[in-house]
């Protein structure tokens, strides 16, 4: 069993045009609704493998309730801990071969009990003993940019591995307080926990390395189109693929996350996790709005892994 927590989840509104004219009148060709945040959506991509993964999350209002019953449709166990705050909506609008926008809503203030009963519901949770917890996305206001760091803290009473995917001072305070099995950030969230620019695949393994330090045991960096790099204390793995015509990007990265877990081998080796965790990232920018793939939608045999990645190559030669 894998927990997540996502303390800003939303619902995800996609519209597909064919081309976007801004000022003008759009009409959409699709439409899709689908949860959101990135904790459910690491929940939603293990649960389409038939790996078990229970999703922790605050909810309030009509939007709140369709969230949870949504994911009941797919099968996600939800421990939802009611709030006074409206759950939010963000928008996607995917312009056919040719990208996505995304506007995301800030998210309705936690007041502290609030705050605390996300706590004391994860902590009921790890109590059970998961395999791994999941703490991912953005912070409301009134959670306090420490609250993974408190997160954290919480499953080292519990002997509970936690793996981080946030940025910006969430990000900077869980990994200055230590303690982390796993961080996943991109290139550009990992540029700016480490204050300067990351062109070579050097440039982002000596930032790893400096987060590997601090008391983070392996770092995961999505670099989108490029692959992913995984740093560990014993060395550096890189995978990707051949070039793919996204459908929707939202959500890839998180799906890659959940294939980095996937395995419940305590001694399955770095690169096969990272292969799987390409190849579900893969699958899912394949996919319309922030739907999941399914087994019969990932390709192993697609993904390259290579041990030790030439340091001088710039992130954009990767491929």
């Amino acid at each position: 069993m894998i927990v997540t927590l996502t303390p800003n989840p939303s619902l995800d509104r996609a519209l597909d045009v064919e081309t976007l004219e801004l000022g003008e009148v759009n009409r959409a060709v699709a439409a899709h609704v689908d949860p959101g945040g990135k904790g459910i959506n690491v929940s939603r991509a293990l649960v389409a493998q038939g790996v078990a993964s229970t999703a922790v999350l605050p909810t309030g209002g009509a939007d709140g309730a369709h969230l949870v019953a949504l994911l009941a449709e797919v099968g996600v166990p939800v421990v939802a801990v009611p709030v006074t705050g409206a759950t939010r909506s963000n928008f996607t609008l995917v312009e056919r071969g040719r990208g996505t926008t995304k506007v995301n809503a800030p998210g309705a203030p936690l007041a502290p009990a609030e705050v605390d009963a996300l706590l004391a519901a994860v902590e009921g949770q790890l109590a059970l003993g998961p395999r791994a917890l999941v703490g991912a996305g953005s912070l409301p206001a009134g959670a306090g940019a420490d609250l993974f760091a408190r997160v954290a803290a919480l499953a080292g009473r519990h002997g509970v591995p936690l793996v981080l995917d946030t940025s910006g001072p969430a990000l900077a305070a869980a990994v200055r307080a230590g303690g982390l099995d796993l961080v996943k950030p991109n290139d550009e969230e990992l540029a700016e926990l480490v204050g300067r620019d990351l062109v070579t695949v050097g440039d982002v393994v000596d930032a790893a390395r400096e987060v590997i330090a601090r008391g983070t045991a392996s770092v995961l960096v999505s670099l989108g189109a490029h692959g992913a790099l995984l740093v560990r204390g014993e060395g550096s793995w890189w995978a990707g693929g051949p070039p793919l015509v996204p459908a929707s990007t939202v959500g890839a990265g998180d799906t890659t996350l959940a294939g980095y877990l996937a395995d419940e081998r305590p001694d399955a080796a770095p690169a096969d996790r990272l292969r799987t965790a390409v190849a579900w990232g893969r699958a899912a920018v394949l996919l319309p709005g922030t739907a999941t793939p399914t087994p019969a939608d990932v390709h192993l045999d697609e993904v390259r892994v290579l041990p030790e990645p030439d340091r001088r190559l710039a992130l954009k030669e990767l491929s």
